[in-house]
């Protein structure tokens, strides 16, 4: 299943009523090369810019994955981009224009175009420009509004999700339990971002989960195996090299999480999420939290802190009544780790009728945040929470045009 993301943005562009905006995501869907943010052909086709070039705003969509803004302020990006100009934009970029270019963007002034680069043929250089993401409290944004990266806010994954699930909403075997594990663990990456999994996979051994857990564990990850990893968090550093005896391999593919299967959630009571982002002060979560939302399932959830309190915000309900959610105060990645694991080993430790009335009591939360996540009132308000940061942003771009054109 997927989502053809150029109509999402269409939708987005829509709602907005603004018809000299030139959209610019990623194409393929998904990567995140300079040379691949490229502008929606529709719109370039659509809206005379050529006309009213003062007026024309850009709006970079960089709403999918973390923002990196070191990973755009790299010299050798022009020349990846010059070069890639020579087939997306018809030859406007001709010799005399790619040496000027060179010219003009030095190094130093590489790292304040950044994204800009992209939009090269538009000549944007330092000029205000929107942007929109999909993460709270991160430092990475504000190294691109120092630059004047207007910020845009919307949970993406919200919209996103909304569509990759949709036959949860209807699925019949979702809710006849049978479950024999206590906890279902995706758990397929480690690179990145997601070292902190290749820990909580050997504290699943440490603290005699693995029986309790349907789970699965890969030995490579981006053509490296996990023995040769190097830590960047050393409190992540593990000490088992032999995990890949313990686990069967996941079969599962980088586009998987588009997807969610019945039986796993049949055969198990708790979701514990791994999310993108654990070791990280940022806020942003994607479709991983939402498909056990929208499949009825409890979890327990590996985020950054803060990260439940970010999920009430939008009306879903946690389960603190009834297990230790303090875990998501915590602000050291591995006492939050750790904090998560020793919760699922009081779990599965509990006597079978505790254990059984825990499940219950957990399930009728995750039966009122399924409804809620389907509803076309939840929906709706995902996109007016955009549609208010985008004419927020709006009203911020116009007024730095007026400033410049005084």
């Amino acid at each position: 299943m997927s989502v053809p993301l150029d109509r999402l943005y269409n939708f987005l562009h829509d709602v907005t009523r603004q018809n000299d905006i030139l959209i610019y995501r990623f194409l393929p869907h998904g990567s995140r090369k300079i040379e691949d943010l490229t502008a929606m052909v529709a719109y370039k086709e659509q809206y005379s810019f050529k006309h009213r070039p003062s007026s024309a705003k850009f709006l970079f969509f960089y709403d999918q994955e973390p923002l990196n803004y070191d990973l755009y302020a790299l010299p050798d990006l022009l020349d990846r981009v010059l070069e890639s100009n020579k087939s997306f934009n018809n030859g406007l970029l001709n010799d005399d224009l790619r040496q000027q270019c060179r010219e003009l963007l030095s190094a130093d002034v590489m790292s304040k175009v950044n994204l800009r680069l992209a939009a090269i043929e538009h000549s944007l250089w330092l000029r205000p420009v929107l942007l929109v993401h999909s993460e709270l409290r991160s430092q990475e944004l504000v190294k691109y509004e120092d630059q004047d990266f207007i910020g845009i806010y919307w949970w993406a994954h919200a919209m996103i999700a909304r569509d990759w699930f949709r036959y949860a909403e209807h699925d019949p075997n979702i809710a006849h339990k049978h479950a024999t594990k206590d906890f279902l663990i995706y758990n397929r990456a480690w690179s990145g971002t997601r070292e902190y999994r290749l820990k909580f996979t050997e504290l699943l051994l440490e603290n005699n989960l693995v029986g309790h857990c349907q789970t699965w564990f890969n030995s490579t990850d981006q053509d490296q195996s996990y023995q040769n990893h190097q830590f960047k968090n050393s409190d992540f550093q593990i000490k088992n090299y032999n995990l890949h005896q313990h686990f069967a391999p996941s079969q599962a593919t980088g586009s998987s999480s588009a997807d969610y299967h019945a039986p796993d959630y049949q055969n198990t009571n708790i979701e514990i999420v791994l999310e993108t982002l654990f070791d990280d002060s940022r806020l942003q979560l994607t479709e991983k939290i939402l498909r056990p939302i929208a499949c009825g399932q409890p979890f327990l959830l590996m985020a950054t802190h803060g990260s439940l309190e970010y999920l009430r915000r939008y009306g879903f309900g946690t389960f603190g009544d009834y297990i230790d959610e303090s875990y998501d105060l915590i602000l050291n990645p591995a006492q939050r780790l750790h904090a998560i694991v020793a919760e699922m080993r009081r779990i599965a430790n509990l006597p079978a009728k505790e254990k059984t009335q825990l499940f219950m009591n957990m399930q009728r939360i995750a039966d009122q945040n399924r409804l809620l996540f389907f509803s076309n009132a939840w929906q709706q308000s995902i996109v007016d929470e955009f549609k208010q940061n985008f004419d927020v942003a709006l009203a911020r771009i116009e007024q730095q045009f007026i400033y410049q054109t005084t």
